[in-house]
């Protein structure tokens, strides 16, 4: 949702800053996977610790990075299409590791085992929902945004450990929750939008094969 309303106004932020690192030799995927490799190793090594606010913080500034790289691509007039593979592997390593490292804090240091479960839920619907994207954008199908894509559970989830960072009791597990549910109902949307697009897609391969079904009697009386 945030992809769709936010993206021309963080572009005029990002945009510049992408020509800046460009001109400075740096390219797209060196980003990604800088980005990347920083928000994992925050993730794995700051939420099992329980130093919830300290990883909301570094999470976040490395998961930044990601709006960059896009910069960059731009600024470079043009992407590829093994960056365009490779921010999207990222982004799923990413996801992988906040929730289970969080999952590991629920565990471990919050003995709390609802919302250890809640973090497990979203781990597998993040990416689940990433998948039907791909899955159908390889058939040709649209299947884009839903209530909670990549920035908005980024966001859910690092207000709920930074608000328990700072002392709300139960915050994690409310976030977590509310993260599952939204993250449920955006895989429905998904998959309620590729059946629509397969049904149009249907609808015109039967409309273009019509024409060819009319005139074959046609030509078989002759």
């Amino acid at each position: 949702m945030l992809n769709i309303f936010a993206r021309a106004s963080v572009s005029r932020v990002t945009d510049p800053i992408g020509a800046v690192l460009v001109r400075a030799g740096l390219t797209p995927n060196v980003m990604t996977v800088a980005g990347t490799l920083g928000a994992m190793v925050c993730a794995l090594v700051f939420f099992p610790n329980g130093w919830l606010l300290t990883g909301t913080f570094t999470v976040w500034g490395f998961a930044m990075l990601d709006l960059l790289d896009g910069a960059m691509a731009r600024a470079r007039g043009h992407g590829t299409p093994f960056g365009a593979v490779l921010d999207a592997t990222c982004d799923r390593l990413v996801d992988g590791a906040l929730f289970a490292a969080i999952a590991w804090w629920c565990f471990t240091i919050a003995d709390n085992h609802r919302a250890a479960a809640a973090a497990l839920i979203c781990l597998v619907l993040a990416q689940v929902i990433s998948y039907v994207k791909a899955r159908a954008d390889a058939s040709g199908l649209e299947a884009d945004g839903g209530l909670v894509e990549r920035a908005e559970r980024l966001i859910i989830a690092l207000v709920g450990t930074g608000l328990m960072g700072l002392g709300v009791p139960h915050a994690v597990e409310v976030s977590l929750w509310l993260l599952a549910v939204l993250s449920l109902i955006t895989l429905l949307q998904r998959l309620g939008a590729v059946a629509k697009a397969a049904r149009a897609k249907a609808a015109e391969a039967a409309q273009a094969a019509k024409p060819a079904d009319v005139a074959k009697p046609a030509e078989e009386d002759a």
